[in-house]
């Protein structure tokens, strides 16, 4: 019999709350089959969850834990992950907490060496980082997911064991009242670097696991710099490694630094070491504010991805598919747009509209971008944490010559993470205008935001929903207004959206058609999850009604 732990977290700032097990129908002796069961009420799994139940899609939610996570683990938001999180319905509250930032500093012997402004302009509804601790994240998506009758969440359960079916699932659950089995036709394996049900199916994921080790310590201190990133590189008290800075909302400052080789987590981690060390890199930036620890682990830096992401009616995301590298901030905020790819997809195919096809792409275009993203995340883990003698020497010229020579600064880029762009997507239109265009977002990259008037947002009015942003000082051609029509009634979830002078989008200065390269006509197809299918200088009702199949898995 499982029997969670119950008592609360410790922190010095965040109260940890309980969320009390609860006896499911079958241990009552009620037995069903649901369409999804998602393992895992981390930020993956309950964005996953939220999601679906935008396309009115119920789920249950299983989680070993009856709290949120201990300690601040992800604490850097990217743009692209708060366009997500809008979408579910927490961005607000995250906005109300978190501190925004888009600079970085690197530091070599006390000079600052390099210093990257991440880009922002006025149609930017949010800055391009945002620093906030997981606990909050994971209690705002609670909070909004025990408000949705489509979720429900049940605690204190372990999963002991998985087996999976041509056309389902079954988990085997331990709760504190007993053993029971649990049915569904897709389960979503959103339980984390450590997956059970990745062990329990023997799967392995492939790519690096560097031998670099890092300590992550909290401390409560009162530092008045400004919220940005922090890398210091090769300092006195800890020579040829690296430190890094976050500073996060409740006095709290994330301090990561890398361990001798052949230090254990268990000696990193003693009370006198973690003491003598953090006081030395306060001693060496001269803060002498006292501090008390918060939270500690240690970390290693893997860049591995499973192979494929789909196996039967078993679904991987999160940390569960991929471990990705810290340095960019690449975990979370990729796991997000793994949720949000997966869920309009698997929605699509319970709905009836969309095709196996379709869901496979979730594997295919999700895999290929963990690929991408650990090409790019392992130069950077290689720069920070070299892993043999000739990484090192490499490194240790760059920070020498960055004293004088401005050309080698740039190598301390660290590659922050970044919406994919699924260019080469089986969903994306066979026949369009894409290389027409000489502005805007082409085929597979994520919509641009545009501020409209009255201080709104082109994200404000997106929804679970294919969109056409067609442009227009016209009244929309009859042909285009049928076909839509006709798309919703076959149950595809379509909306249109008009831009121009006289449209339900005023673009009276044309801003909006010239970040778009839009003119009279021209319009842009646009999945669920918020990416680009198609584009058209243009449009013709057939061409719409073709690359909506295309994007449903129809195609031929």
């Amino acid at each position: 019999m499982y029997i969670p732990d119950q008592t609360p977290r410790h922190s010095v700032y965040y109260n940890y709350s309980i969320y009390p097990f609860q006896t499911p129908p079958e241990l009552r002796g009620t037995t069903q089959t649901y369409p999804v069961v998602i393992v895992g009420a981390g930020p993956i799994g309950l964005v996953t969850a939220l999601e679906l139940a935008r396309y009115n899609i119920p789920v249950q939610v299983i989680s070993a834990e009856v709290q949120v996570s201990h300690g601040s683990r992800a604490i850097v938001f990217t743009r692209r992950s708060m366009e997500i999180l809008q979408q579910v319905g927490i961005a607000e509250r995250m906005l109300a907490t978190a501190y925004p930032w888009r600079s970085g500093n690197s530091i070599y012997r006390g000079q600052r060496v390099f210093r990257l402004e991440a880009p922002h302009d006025e149609d930017d509804r949010f800055q391009p980082l945002n620093n906030l601790q997981q606990q909050y994240v994971e209690q705002y998506l609670i909070e909004q997911a025990q408000l949705n009758p489509l979720i429900e969440l049940r605690w204190g359960s372990q999963v002991m064991g998985v087996t999976s079916f041509s056309e389902h699932a079954e988990l085997q659950i331990d709760t504190p009242e007993g053993e029971y089995t649990l049915s569904c036709n897709w389960l979503i394996a959103a339980d984390g670097a450590k997956s059970t049900i990745r062990q329990v199916l023997g799967l392995r994921m492939e790519g690096a696991s560097y031998r670099g080790r890092f300590v992550i310590a909290d401390i409560k201190i009162d530092i008045p710099w400004p919220t940005e990133r922090l890398a210091y590189f090769d300092p006195d008290w800890n020579r040829g490694n690296t430190i890094l800075m976050h500073r996060q909302p409740e006095g709290i400052w994330r301090l990561d630094y890398q361990l001798p080789p052949n230090e254990t987590p268990e000696q990193a981690l003693a009370p006198e070491s973690l003491n003598t060390r953090i006081q030395a890199q306060l001693d060496m930036v001269g803060v002498t504010a006292p501090w008390e620890l918060d939270w500690c682990s240690v970390y290693s830096a893997r860049a591995m991805t499973l192979p494929d992401y789909m196996h039967d009616r078993i679904i991987f995301t999160g940390d569960a598919a991929h471990m990705l590298p810290i340095f960019g901030v690449r975990g979370a905020n990729t796991g997000f747009q793994d949720a949000q790819n997966l869920a309009w997809k698997l929605a699509m195919l319970l709905k009836g509209i969309g095709t196996p096809k379709l869901l496979t792409t979730y594997s295919s275009e999700r895999v290929t971008a963990a690929q991408e993203i650990i090409a790019e995340a392992s130069k950077s883990t290689r720069f920070m944490a070299p892993p043999d003698r000739g990484f090192r020497l490499l490194r240790d010229a760059v920070l020498s010559l960055s004293l004088t020579q401005a050309f080698v600064r740039p190598l301390f880029h660290w590659r922050t993470s970044r919406p994919h762009d699924y260019h080469d997507s089986a969903l994306n239109a066979l026949q369009d205008d894409n290389a027409q265009f000489t502005a805007g977002p082409a085929q597979g990259m994520p919509l641009q935001n545009i501020r409209l008037a009255d201080n709104d947002y082109l994200f404000d009015h997106l929804g679970a929903a294919f969109h056409v942003l067609y442009f227009t000082d016209q009244i929309v051609p009859v042909a285009i207004l049928d076909a839509i029509q006709t798309l919703q009634h076959t149950g595809i979830p379509i909306q249109l959206l008009t831009i121009g002078n006289q449209q339900r989008f005023t673009d009276q200065d044309g801003h909006f058609a010239k970040r778009y390269d839009a003119l009279t006509g021209s319009a842009y197809l646009v999945r669920p999850d918020q990416h680009v299918c198609a584009r058209w200088k243009s449009l013709s009702a057939d061409q719409l009604k073709a690359a909506i199949y295309q994007a449903l898995g129809q195609g031929a």
